[in-house]
């Protein structure tokens, strides 16, 4: 066989940020925003024009990633040479990414491009150090612009300084190569008294007058600029310490900041212009412009600033009458404030910190505060978790501090607030190299992003990215023509994803990215599987012992028609507006075209209620048709609001969680598996769903003693095949219609043979290859996969021997095997390509010969920049017929990837022809 040239290109990346207030990071030099990913930190650039979303993800971590900060040393701030990215981890590590150039495999190629691709350009990052030292999970990561050094806080109660070394490598004739070698070095280690966990960093170097260096007590000439880290946690007070500017100075805590009266979640330290911070009340003064300020934020709902004044006077309040410092307070406030002045020498040089503003307005807790790059604007960002972003500025005449804008949402998660025990609202608020973009991470794991227009001096938002923000259980395209890709997971969401075709109306510059166009379930169990069931309807199963039908709505139809290009042929006349969930309800309901439709006087008693608290009918289509009249795909404020569909049934019978799940390629049968330790429960259930009744087609298939895992019907669907935790595979064939009772409809599936030891572990997952034509017509074979870390392939015997299957090959592969998926046609001159998926996240791509079915063809694994970072739990190829965007041998196929790291991917494969 010659070998192909298979490469695969990442057309599309999903993935949610880690709900952590210090787990992003916008970088001033490359414009690009890196995220905490699950234990991954992805990469992502918001200022594409072509809305790409996550173009890269750096993968090492092995736990959560909870603080991500870029770093530039002071050695190449102006050449960026020496460009990192720090990241601390729940696995107690700080991983160090040099920058570098590469060519990416992202593609903004339109549909109609042959097999070549337009890869841009974009800035990556090299692995290059592991700082180890923290014994719990690291929390926070603090850099300061002209210094060599940088921290990190913990939950081991510690904080700790480190430097980085940097210096060219040699190459083997002796000269300097282009390698970067770092190494890391532990400076200090500051143990907080009392104990508590840092939660929030700020550090910064002080301004000091000109003077000529001199001997302090330690016998070291000052070289550098003294430096003050404040630092905040599980404690109502922020730490301020000071290191003095000789070599190897250390950090002293200088003074403790009392105000707050709840943890401290965020800080940030600014240059401020003195005549920005000047208020009317402070005219005398001759010169604040080295003064610095401290943003900090809190669960007690407040933003206080701090001044960090340099020279020996401090900064004058107005005093009455009798010489006493005069402040007008409201009395539900007074305990708050406080006027202490905390003073502290460093390298000769005196400093105060004094209480400045208070700011208050949000009504939940503050997670981020952020000063605007833009120095010639005080600007100050905050984000809360009562879902709302919002910019302050000090009014120009009397120094007060403002809100001038606010976005987010009002009310829209109904008692979802932290004194309920709810995670919710924004976590992460960014601001732009330029301070002209604004984005913050929700609780749903997605961004949000506003940039302001000058013309109408209003903050508008744009697209961003979204993802699942736990693991990714199951995956299903449209199965017509693959128009739209499901997924769901354990973060209890199933989202619809898809081309958006945007651009010029010409195909030839029609630019195309992918992006989620819907969330049509948000449940409250973890969601197990996903199947589809036609264009405009699927089926799932979660940790709850039915399964939920949903229909597709006209709203979000039309959405897919205008911006993806996809119809599905003739819409169904039943098709609703609209969906809602009832705020005492658990299911989503379908918006009727008149209340008239209800016939049933007691589902209109039973639903009553529901309605006095929910929209009218009329209103709710208004709000969706017009909400999602787009051009450009759903906003997260659209997606958790408007693209919800309708359940249309429910599927009863199982006694535990739903394990597994397969629909027939024509979509009348369902064929449904739950969690199980006997007989009793691991059967097969299936389900007439071309019936109005949905009723079950009895009796249920036995073969399993244990949980079954992967269910899978063939091409032609007529063979099922099951495998499961009890190590054996089973293969069902269709031989009538009508099951058993009164009323029974649907074919009937008997069990045709079963194999108690397929594997010697438990087997995971399994493929039907596609149908062969020609002399091997109607010869059916199925793959395996297991946790033995072997794939066999099973071949049904011929004339006499139909009613049994024979492995007639095995590979042994590196790692437990969690998914496999056939190519759905045979390529070239006969041959099957066959995913592999690795518990480790590596994906392979292994190629059979249809006549030389015992002889195991060449394998390619993928690189594995293009693979997840953790198991691989489903694999699916897009399916291959006619219609808007379909593969072939030529312009390559599609595979989509789900893995447990939360991300969502879309391959294309190219090479594969033979």
């Amino acid at each position: 066989m010659a070998s192909p040239k298979i490469s695969a290109v990442t057309e599309y990346l999903s993935v949610g940020g880690n709900r952590h207030p210090a787990a992003a990071d916008w970088d001033s030099q490359t414009g690009i925003l890196a995220f905490g990913a699950d234990n991954n930190v992805a990469l992502w650039d918001p200022a594409d024009k072509y809305h790409n979303g996550v173009y890269a993800i750096l993968t090492g971590h092995t736990d959560k990633v909870n603080a991500v900060k870029f770093y530039t040393p002071p050695s190449s701030a102006s050449s960026g040479s020496h460009h990192f990215l720090l990241t601390g981890s729940v696995d107690r590590t700080i991983r160090v990414w040099r920058y570098h150039k590469q060519q990416a495999n992202h593609s903004n190629s339109n549909s109609t491009s042959t097999s070549t691709s337009t890869s841009t350009t974009r800035p990556l990052f090299q692995h290059v150090e592991t700082l180890q030292g923290h014994e719990s999970s690291i929390n926070c990561i603090a850099v300061a612009r002209g210094s060599e050094l940088f921290v990190s806080g913990a939950a081991d109660g510690t904080v700790r300084m480190w430097r980085l070394d940097t210096g060219k490598g040699l190459s083997c004739n002796g000269h300097e190569n282009d390698f970067l070698t770092v190494q890391g070095q532990l400076v200090q280690t500051i143990t907080l008294k009392p104990k508590f966990f840092p939660l929030a960093l700020a550090l910064r170097t002080l301004c000091v007058e000109k003077k000529e260096p001199k001997e302090n007590g330690k016998g070291n000439a000052t070289c550098a600029p003294p430096m003050v880290l404040a630092v905040g946690g599980t404690r109502n007070t922020i730490q301020i310490f000071v290191m003095q500017g000789y070599e190897g100075g250390e950090f002293e805590l200088k003074a403790s900041l009392a105000g707050h009266e709840a943890w401290v979640t965020s800080l940030a330290f600014t240059d401020m212009n003195g005549e920005q911070s000047q208020t009317s009340s402070q005219s005398q003064l001759q010169s604040q412009s080295q003064d610095i300020f401290l943003a900090s934020a809190s669960q007690d709902k407040y933003i206080r600033l701090w001044r960090v004044h340099a020279g020996d006077d401090r900064v004058p309040v107005r005093r009455n009458a009798n010489g006493e410092a005069e402040v007008i307070l409201e009395a539900n406030v007074e305990q708050t404030l406080s006027n202490k002045v905390h003073e502290f020498e460093a390298s000769g040089s005196k400093y105060s910190v004094t209480f400045e503003a208070l700011l208050f307005g949000h009504e939940d807790w503050i997670y981020t505060v952020a000063w605007s790059p833009d120095l010639a604007h005080s600007k100050l960002l905050s984000v809360s978790a009562d879902n709302s972003l919002v910019i302050w500025e000090p009014d120009p005449v009397s120094g007060v501090w403002y809100s001038v804008s606010r976005m987010g949402e009002i009310s829209v998660q109904k008692g979802s607030t932290t004194a309920t025990g709810s995670t919710g609202g924004f976590w992460i608020g960014l601001w732009s190299p330029c301070g002209d973009t604004v984005v913050s991470l929700s609780r749903t794991g997605s961004w949000r992003m506003w940039r302001f227009e000058e013309t109408s001096d209003l903050w508008v938002q744009d697209v961003a990215v979204t993802g699942h923000v736990r693991s990714v259980n199951g995956i299903a395209w449209e199965p017509t023509t693959g128009g739209y890709l499901l997924s769901t997971g354990s973060d209890q969401t199933t989202r619809l994803h898809a081309r958006w075709r945007h651009g010029s109306n010409s195909d030839a510059q029609q630019q195309v990215s992918w992006h989620e166009f819907a969330r049509p379930q948000i449940h409250g169990y973890d969601l197990n599987c996903i199947a589809s069931l036609g264009p405009w309807r699927f089926v799932s199963g979660a940790d709850e012992k039915l399964l939920r039908v949903f229909n597709e709505t006209k709203a979000i139809a039309n959405l897919l028609e205008n911006l993806t290009g996809f119809t599905g042929g003739p819409k169904p006349a039943d098709m609703s507006e609209a969906a809602n969930i009832p705020v005492l309800g658990l299911s989503n309901k379908a918006a009727k075209d008149d209340d008239d439709d209800y016939d049933d006087d007691e589902q209109q008693d039973e639903d009553r209620d529901e309605q006095s608290t929910s929209p009218p009918q009329s209103q709710l289509h208004l709000q969706s048709s017009s909400a999602l009249n787009l051009p450009h795909p759903p906003l997260e404020d659209h997606l958790s609001k408007y693209t919800l569909w309708p359940e249309h049934e429910k599927l009863y019978g199982h006694g535990y969680e739903i394990s597994a799940l397969a629909t027939s390629h024509d979509g009348t049968l369902i064929a449904t598996a739950c969690k199980a330790s006997s007989l009793d429960h691991a059967v097969i259930r299936l389900y007439d769903a071309a019936s109005s009744s949905w009723r079950e087609i009895r009796p249920p298939l036995t073969a399993h003693s244990l949980t079954i895992t992967c269910l899978r019907f063939s091409a032609d669907d007529m063979f099922l095949v099951s495998v499961g935790r009890d190590r054996q595979w089973a293969v069902s064939r269709r031989v009538e219609e009508g099951g058993e009772g009164e009323g029974q409809s649907g074919p009937v599936f008997k069990l045709l043979c079963a194999n108690p030891k397929g594997h010697s572990r438990m087997i995971l997952s399994a493929s039907w290859a596609p149908m062969v034509e020609g002399a091997g017509a109607g010869k059916r074979i199925f793959a395996t996969a297991g946790r033995d870390k072997t794939v066999k392939l099973w071949v049904q015997g011929q004339d006499q021997d139909q009613e049994s299957f024979t492995c007639k090959a095995t590979m042994t592969l590196s790692s437990p095997v969690t998914a496999v998926d056939f190519l759905p046609v045979v390529v070239g001159q006969g041959w099957f390509f066959l995913a592999v998926g690795l518990d480790t996240g590596r994906l392979s791509i292994h190629a059979f010969a249809v006549d030389g079915l015992g002889k195991i063809g060449e394998g390619w694994a993928l690189p594995a920049s293009e693979c997840p970072s953790k198991s691989v739990t489903q694999l699916a190829w897009r399916p291959v017929g006619s219609g808007d965007g379909v593969m072939d041998d030529k312009r390559g196929y599609e595979l989509a990837v789900a893995s447990e790291d939360s991300s969502v991917r879309v391959l294309r494969i190219d090479g594969l022809s033979l």
